[in-house]
């Protein structure tokens, strides 16, 4: 019997490789996704997409290079604590969006900072991944309720180590994830 989604991914543009994630492995990816801070900053990090990922009944891990196709909407959002968004990821097809504008300011290739946004006094940041739709998978294919998250670098670490692959710069994992119908 032919496992359709998991076929799907396989057959898509810049997949490397494409997996099941399940037992043990998923406990420590959720472990480690609670420990990540910013880099260089401190900031928080949650992962809401891996959390709503972890609700579902499979989770496929894709391992894909830079031909893979671009996320639907941002997969990085700086939030205040008080809900304000205060920066968001951005791509090279949304950067005219933003680049000259007088309230942004591009602080990289991919992502913007709002500079009109003041938060509440006391109200701190978060940078917040969100799940992300993943319109390849759908009820046609035997799949509702998909979601898609990028983990951290060092869940991705874990992950390529986990599966015996190398660690290689120019790879990322994504995670998939469905309710069977």
């Amino acid at each position: 019997m032919t496992d359709v989604p998991l076929e799907i991914i396989k057959g898509m543009r810049g997949v490397r490789e494409a997996f099941y994630l399940e037992g043990d492995i998923l406990s420590k990816i959720k472990a480690e996704e609670d420990t990540v801070c910013s880099p260089g900053t401190g900031t928080e990090v949650l992962n809401l997409g891996l959390n709503e990922a972890l609700k579902r009944d499979r989770i496929i891990c894709i391992i894909k290079d830079p031909r893979f196709r671009p996320p639907p909407e941002p997969t990085v959002v700086l939030k205040c604590t008080d809900g304000q968004i205060m920066g968001v990821e951005v791509f090279p097809d949304t950067q005219d969006n933003y680049i000259g504008k007088d309230d942004c300011l591009m602080v990289s290739d991919g992502f913007v900072v709002f500079l009109n946004i003041v938060p509440t006094p006391g109200s701190g940041e978060q940078f917040i991944m969100p799940p992300v739709s993943f319109p390849e998978l759908n009820e046609s294919n035997g799949c509702k309720n998909v979601v898609s998250c990028s983990p951290a670098p060092t869940t991705d670490h874990m992950i390529r180590e986990f599966r015996g692959l190398p660690d290689d710069a120019r790879l990322a994992s994504i995670l998939v994830a469905y309710d069977e119908i």
